[in-house]
């Protein structure tokens, strides 16, 4: 950890070099998914509601799915952004050196720019939980952190899948994006609103649904019996990450350099 500090403090310096193009790209950051969050709102306007949900409550997923992200792209960037050591070669640098790898792709890069896309998020939370009446208590607090929690493992994870990848095809796939920005977009709904193989699918293999729907039940006082599993619902989706890392280890495993 005292490694990954270094690598945050270096690159924090560097990106600071040119303050005001930090501050731009983190305002634009900050203003881009209000254009979202005003389809949102436009949609919920003229509905009223989706399936049983109101405009509030999907506006507390889009929040905490949105913080997830930003924080997720802020930290494991290097993962999201590992094609190019791949193709350069550069990779092969890291694996000399007496550190694990995982540690240096994800120190490598961090986007802090995204503060703004962070700042947004937090701003809709605290607007929506404001409007809605949640009898708050310990347990629900812990798991409105552990969904957040939850959703950056979860993005962390599938961008150490499309990073291993690159072991295989060299330049990073597109296909990735469909889980990284897809499923942002995707899991800033309940999943409810989608067909039953949808909700299957980001329930059991790519776990949103332990970040946006399962536990936001629980907060909502939606359930009726195993509350238990509903609130520790987040926790699956921290767990994801594990697989991830043992398939990120197979890969390095496999690397035989680009010869570049």
């Amino acid at each position: 950890m005292k490694l990954y500090i270094n690598f945050l403090k270096i690159l924090l310096q560097s990106q600071m070099q040119y303050k005001t193009s930090f501050w731009l790209l983190s305002l634009g950051q900050f203003l881009v998914p209000f254009t979202v969050f005003a389809g949102l709102y436009f949609l919920f306007e003229r509905f009223g509601q989706i399936k049983g949900w109101d405009f509030h409550e999907v506006a507390l997923c889009f929040a905490i799915i949105h913080m997830s992200f930003a924080i997720s792209e802020c930290f494991a960037r290097g993962f999201d952004n590992f094609s190019s050591l791949v193709v350069s070669g550069n990779f092969d640098r890291l694996l000399v050196r007496p550190r694990t790898t995982f540690i240096q792709v994800l120190g490598s890069k961090f986007e802090f720019t995204r503060v703004g896309r962070l700042v947004q998020s937090v701003l809709v939370l605290v607007w929506s939980l404001s409007n809605l009446s949640i009898d708050w208590n310990m347990l629900k607090a812990v798991t409105l952190v552990m969904m957040i929690c939850s959703g950056v493992f979860i993005f962390t994870g599938i961008f150490i899948l499309a990073a291993t990848l690159c072991f295989w095809t060299i330049q990073g796939l597109e296909v990735a994006n469909i889980f990284t920005d897809g499923g942002r977009e995707m899991a800033q709904y309940p999943l409810t609103i989608y067909q039953k193989w949808v909700t299957r699918f980001f329930t059991f293999v790519i776990p949103f649904g332990s970040v946006n729907y399962l536990p936001l039940l629980f907060l909502l006082d939606k359930v009726g019996e195993h509350e238990v599993l509903y609130m520790l619902a987040p926790i699956l989706g921290i767990l994801f990450i594990i697989p991830c890392i043992f398939i990120w280890i197979f890969g390095v495993k496999y690397y035989r350099s680009t010869g570049s």
